[in-house]
């Protein structure tokens, strides 16, 4: 009995800590490629994508929401220890929310539904809560800590959106038309690359 109890222990013992390497291997990846990102035509250029969600999503998908959650946490904080931080912080936990917003929704649907459907419906929930959150989040926390940042009115930062885009008039038209197309955006493209890599890379996080 006793060398069972201590076999399992073992067991859970390496689990997690293979657990533990796939996390801070797919937080680096993450972080990599955070310094490579794109702006768009339609947004302000401190308005970029880039791709940090795919390896954090494959790792939901992979390991479950909690290991997902943990990819994203870890990677923000690797960022700002790197890069560190404009908006004392502020900014690096308003991306963390709207990559769990992304992420969290489509890791709990695909758990469910173990499947090709299921990770697309996932996925298609996850990019639309990752929007609505974004929406909120830059309406009312980083819109205006970037304004504090820049030394400008909020208006100062719409007339940066007007400038790409006339019919940005407001602050609702900045979110409409400038957050609410990026986050859509961002969230196809990851997906869309999660789509196509992740049943070729998924054996991988099966190894013993």
């Amino acid at each position: 009995m006793s060398t069972q109890t201590n076999t399992a222990v073992s067991s859970k013992s390496q689990l997690g800590a293979r657990s533990l390497v796939k996390i801070g291997m797919l937080s680096a990846i993450s972080v990599i490629l955070m310094t490579f990102s794109i702006p768009l035509p339609f947004a302000p250029t401190f308005y970029k994508i880039d791709l940090s969600e795919v390896p954090v999503l494959v790792g939901c998908f992979a390991m479950g929401p909690i290991a997902g959650i943990s990819i994203e946490l870890v990677k923000i904080l690797l960022n700002f220890l790197v890069n560190g931080t404009t908006t004392a912080g502020i900014g690096e936990i308003a991306n963390f929310i709207i990559g769990c917003a992304l992420v969290i929704p489509a890791g709990v649907i695909y758990k469910k539904k173990t499947t090709r459907n299921g990770a697309l419906l996932g996925m298609v929930v996850g990019s639309l809560c990752m929007t609505l959150a974004g929406g909120l989040l830059n309406a009312y926390v980083l819109l205006p800590v970037y304004a504090k940042a820049f030394g400008m009115p909020i208006q100062g930062l719409v007339e940066m959106g007007t400038a790409v885009n006339p019919n940005i008039t407001s602050l609702a038209g900045f979110i409409f038309l400038a957050v609410v197309p990026f986050n859509l955006l961002k969230g196809g493209i990851v997906s869309l690359i999660v789509m196509l890599i992740y049943k070729k890379i998924s054996p991988i996080f099966r190894m013993k």
